[in-house]
């Protein structure tokens, strides 16, 4: 009796918890927050952190021409923005606005994949930059454009003029500003992991206070060694979970080698153990 009473407690503990958890982030998403994802704008971006995703330059063609294959799912748009369009695809649509296919204007390496990046990367600041709801402002979403915009930001800002050039970085400082917010009241899972690398990358990509570095460092390190499990898998149980955090991991322990600056330990750890995980789950799926 005593045993099923303190069960009922301990549940209606957990269920108060998520239910102030999840309304303090509806409060950080809305307009009585907003104001304080305002503040300084950087004044240009330090080091592109390199993306080790594989990239096609037939993509970027396609994306040119209007054809969007994205999550297995081709949409057309006819001529407009994407972001004009109303796509009934969740997983699309999250792709989209997490900005991953920018890698394949990268690879095309020409001045019209360049543009159209830029374009549309501009798009996108007009019409959702100021607007922070739905899935374009999804934490876990949010995380993967900082990351893509931070690694691709020599595509985009190639031979831009400066009024692009100060509202792509404003638009990066305030997606910073509301990921660090939002980050301690993600739920757990990878995408407040990503959340986590996304804020480091920032950290070591544009000027900052050392205390910024030493803040996002710590939080990684405490999130990595609480997700990432002795054995290299991810709380989760998922071998995509563990491809998908390798992908972001290596070129933030990159990154901090190329600014000179120290990995915390967790990082290099989270690698070590996860690159022999990796290896064992593709052995396993033959």
């Amino acid at each position: 009796m005593a045993l099923a009473a303190s069960s009922t407690t301990r549940l209606w503990t957990l269920v108060a918890k998520e239910f102030w958890r999840k309304t303090r982030r509806r409060l950080r998403a809305g307009p009585v927050y907003r104001w304080r994802y305002s503040g300084r704008t950087p004044e240009r971006v330090l080091i592109a952190p390199p993306d080790l995703r594989l990239a096609d330059p037939q993509i970027a063609l396609e994306i040119y021409y209007g054809r969007y294959p994205l999550s297995g799912h081709l949409v057309e748009t006819g001529g407009k923005s994407p972001f004009q369009i109303s796509v009934p695809n969740h997983g699309w649509q999250k792709t989209l606005h997490g900005f991953r296919w920018l890698r394949h204007m990268r690879a095309a390496g020409t001045e019209l994949a360049a543009a159209n990046a830029r374009a549309l990367v501009s798009d996108w600041i007009t019409m959702h930059g100021s607007h922070i709801s739905g899935i374009a402002w999804e934490p876990g979403t949010t995380a993967k454009r900082i990351i893509a915009w931070l690694q691709h930001s020599s595509v985009v800002l190639q031979g831009a003029e400066f009024p692009f050039y100060r509202a792509f970085l404003k638009s990066v400082a305030i997606q910073i500003r509301y990921l660090r917010s939002m980050a301690r009241e993600m739920p757990d899972g990878k995408d407040r992991l990503r959340a986590r690398i996304a804020l480091a990358f920032a950290a070591l990509s544009l000027p900052a206070p050392a205390s910024a570095l030493r803040g996002a460092t710590r939080n990684l390190a405490e999130e990595l060694d609480r997700q990432i499990l002795a054995d290299g898998g991810h709380i989760s149980r998922n071998p995509m979970v563990v491809l998908e955090i390798l992908a972001d991991l290596l070129p933030l322990r990159q990154t901090y080698a190329n600014q000179a600056e120290t990995p915390p330990q967790a990082l290099i750890g989270a690698i070590d153990r996860m690159l022999p995980a990796l290896r064992f789950f593709r052995h396993q799926d033959g």
